[in-house]
């Protein structure tokens, strides 16, 4: 079973640092108002934020994602598979039921479309604000042989263009590529193989491209990130990243990193992952936000697996809690898996 989470870091990590009472998150008390990051990234973390139906439950987040009015859609692994807020937590809708087999990625596109990745279906479908399916790419159910280079066997995300539409998709689990499409989803190449050599994956797992028309590939289990031109071609690599399962662009233009906990030998290891890091487009880092250890008490990440950031600079982070930690347990039970940051 998974190491017990040490709920209570010890000295000589660093104490939460309480903040005050702050307009707009509810019932919280000082008590449990906790400032992370630093300078102009510091963030208080909201982790009620999500008003569910009664009964519901998100299972496990894969990802978030906002639209244009900062509007949230949280892809999860429960009975709904997108279920979407407004900015202030109020539940909006859902969809999804019956269509999604395995929620990992989701990406909200210029034209207000989402891209959702099912991973353990195959495929990447394009929808409506509303749940409407326009378009699939990829045969749902019928993956191409493991590693064989054809698109998909288990993607994991979605990225846009903002220049062109043009989409990016990062596959997988199983394919280790970036495929490239257009638009209308017409398939022009792919790019990548299995390794740890540059331009390699071991699980690329997310990706985006900036407003320059980068591609940034989360290559999380080679704990690196991988920056090429829209044609394939390699230009840097970023090393000081630990796992890095999720990336967001803000409106800064800054990247937002969700790293995951560390595996088995790692999970216990103050300051491996556990947190979302900030870089500028061209590497430098200028803040992290998250306590150093795995954790589901205030300030800490159980498993931070996707990333969204709205126009304000608020962070959402999904966390695939249960498949990390709690179904490890000897009374596995559901766990927090969606923590809001206010950015202060």
């Amino acid at each position: 079973s998974a190491p017990p989470i040490d709920l209570h870091p010890s000295p000589p990590y660093d104490e939460p640092r309480i903040s005050p009472r702050l307009p707009g998150l509810g019932g919280c008390t000082m008590s449990t108002l906790v400032s992370l990051g630093s300078g102009d990234f510091t963030y208080v973390p909201q982790e009620d934020w999500a008003q569910l139906p009664d009964g519901w439950s998100f299972h496990e987040c894969a990802d978030v994602a906002v639209d244009a009015n900062d509007r949230v859609y949280v892809f999860n692994r429960g009975d709904h598979p997108v279920i979407m807020f407004e900015a202030d937590g109020s539940f909006v809708r859902s969809w999804g039921e019956g269509v999604f087999t395995t929620a990992h990625g989701i990406t909200y596109a210029p034209n207000d479309t989402m891209y959702l990745a099912d991973q353990k279906d195959h495929s990447v479908r394009r929808c409506t604000l509303d749940g409407r399916v326009v378009s699939t790419i990829g045969q749902p159910h019928h993956p191409p042989t493991r590693w064989s280079g054809l698109a998909f066997n288990e993607p994991t995300k979605v990225a846009v263009s903002p220049r062109n539409g043009d989409l990016f998709v990062s596959d997988g689990y199983g394919n280790s590529r970036v495929h490239k499409y257009a638009p209308d989803g017409r398939y022009l190449f792919s790019w990548g193989a299995p390794g740890i050599d540059p331009g390699e994956f071991v699980i690329p797992h997310t990706i985006l491209v900036d407003n320059d028309d980068n591609v940034i590939v989360g290559d999380r289990e080679c704990n690196r990130v991988q920056i090429f031109d829209t044609n394939g071609k390699l230009q840097h690599i970023w090393q000081n990243i630990w796992k890095p399962a999720g990336m967001a662009l803000g409106p800064d233009g800054n990247i937002y990193i969700a790293e995951l906990c560390g595996d088995t030998y790692f999970a216990d290891a103050p300051n491996v992952g556990n947190r979302v890091s900030v870089y500028t487009v061209d590497g430098k880092l200028l803040a992290r936000a998250g306590l150093p250890t795995q954790g589901d008490g205030p300030g800490q990440f159980l498993a931070a697996h996707g990333i969204t950031v709205d126009s304000r600079g608020d962070i959402y982070v999904a966390e695939v809690s249960w498949t990390m930690y709690a179904r490890h347990q000897e009374d596995p039970k559901e766990m927090r898996s969606l923590v809001k940051l206010v950015r202060q």
